[in-house]
């Protein structure tokens, strides 16, 4: 506890009055995944219809008519709901209802409401997306009716009755609740128990023929505070949209995302590492002479290991790689760890990367490059290449089992409540990786489709 308030200390005096705010992630919401979500919001838009229109809340939405029975509705279908692209604006969304009208005992008829409505998002003051309606119109149109000789005005006594500004004021809320879903959006979500990590939209998102278009940046906290993160060399922009992707969402993550995801660990000390060794005082006093002098007994030697520089991630086409500068400190005694030999640990490891729901999962793989060389030494020079016999293949093995301990529950991908990813395909190009998949509704259990 003592360690975790001397961090938050430290981290106090680090944060800058004013981070730097760049993009370093994102994502493109296609035109499929843009009728994904209008499919999964017509049950829902249908729903929230039928409360607003049918009986129990008529007097809501239909003017005081002396006459009790007069067009009360009796039925809600929602036909069609659609989001459609509008570049450089927003969206346009239509759907078109029917609905089973009463305008007399034993007569019913059936009325085409259409409703037609732009969108756009905005940054409200306190950072969160908010959709809002730009224009909204609706109109009526009879479709069919049991009475043989129907006047033309029962098609405008209807509409009089309708208040259709109620339904355009709220006409945003027939979607799956999006300025809902919007705010989950920039939650913080737990990497370790004591770091977080949170994505901020940067600004209202761009609207094109290819999808809508997201920028973010990752920000990281560590016993509740937000930690500087290292300034990337080369601004992040998003990579151009494929003309015609079959994915739902593509989302893209600079290799600087995941420089600073490995940057925030090591400030939280997740890898922070104590290292068994096969080896004792007296096997290596064998190897080195002055060891005897030190110890008069034998005791098991031990490695802790702690970074001397950030780990950086490398992406080329194809593979990514992690590298990492350690100082591996040898020494045994337990509980007081008597250090007699330091050496400098330069190591590239292969990095997978793959998704499991709305997780990026990380693992080291196999060591690729490993230099070993000393750093400080009690017990005289000591040649790299007996450094390398001595300790070489337990670094090698115990270095990325420890660290794939500290990330396997991966790190939460940008994303809204309710959603997951599925068909998820991971792409690393040099300098980014793009990760085309597609969405699907959650149902939680006790949870309703509509969400309402």
């Amino acid at each position: 506890m003592a360690k975790l308030r001397t961090l938050s200390i430290l981290l106090s005096l680090l944060v800058p009055a004013h981070a730097t705010r760049s993009p370093d992630c994102g994502g493109i919401l296609t035109p499929s995944g843009l009728s994904y979500f209008a499919e999964v919001s017509k049950p829902h838009a249908e729903t929230i219809l039928r409360q607003d229109l049918m009986a129990s809340t008529v007097p809501d939405l239909l003017h005081v008519s002396p006459k009790p029975s007069r067009n009360q509705v009796n039925s809600v279908t929602v036909a069609e709901l659609t989001l459609t692209l509008v570049p450089d604006a927003g969206l346009r969304l239509s759907i078109d209802v029917d609905l089973g009208i009463t305008p007399a005992p034993s007569t019913t008829k059936v009325m085409r409401l259409s409703i037609l409505s732009d969108l756009h998002v905005e940054m409200n003051p306190e950072g969160n997306l908010e959709m809002v309606t730009s224009a909204c119109k609706t109109s009526l149109e009879e479709m069919q009716s049991t009475e043989e000789m129907e006047s033309k005005s029962s098609s405008s006594d209807v509409e009089k009755d309708i208040n259709v500004d109620k339904i355009c004021l709220e006409v945003s809320k027939l979607l799956l609740l999006p300025n809902e879903r919007l705010m989950s959006l920039t939650a913080q979500f737990p990497v370790t128990p004591s770091c977080q990590v949170q994505y901020l939209p940067l600004a209202a998102p761009m609207f094109s023929e290819q999808g809508i278009t997201i920028s973010l940046q990752t920000t990281f906290q560590v016993v509740g505070m937000a930690i500087p993160l290292p300034v990337s060399p080369v601004p992040f922009s998003m990579p151009e949209p494929a003309t015609s992707s079959p994915s739902h969402l593509t989302l893209a993550f600079s290799e600087h995302f995941y420089t600073s995801l490995f940057f925030a660990l090591e400030m939280a000390g997740a890898f922070n590492m104590t290292i068994p060794s096969p080896l004792t005082t007296a096997t290596m006093a064998q190897k080195i002479t002055q060891m005897g002098s030190l110890f008069q007994e034998d005791l098991p030697v031990t490695l802790q290991a702690t970074f001397r520089s950030t780990p950086r991630v490398v992406l080329e086409e194809g593979k990514a790689a992690l590298k990492l500068f350690l100082t591996v400190h040898v020494g045994a005694g337990s509980p007081a760890f008597q250090n007699f030999l330091s050496v400098n640990v330069d190591m590239t490891a292969g990095l997978l990367l793959s998704v499991a729901d709305t997780r990026m999962m990380i693992s080291a793989a196999g060591i690729e490059e490993v230099e070993l060389s000393l750093a400080a030494s009690d017990v005289g020079p000591v040649p790299a290449a007996l450094l390398e016999e001595l300790f070489l293949p337990t670094i090698r093995a115990e270095v990325p089992a420890q660290m794939n301990v500290v990330l396997s529950e991966g790190i939460f991908l940008p994303h809204i409540s309710s959603f997951t990813y599925t068909d998820v395909n991971v792409v690393i190009h040099k300098d980014y990786v793009l990760v085309p998949c597609n969405l699907k509704l959650q149902v939680r259990p006790g949870e309703q489709t509509t969400m309402s």
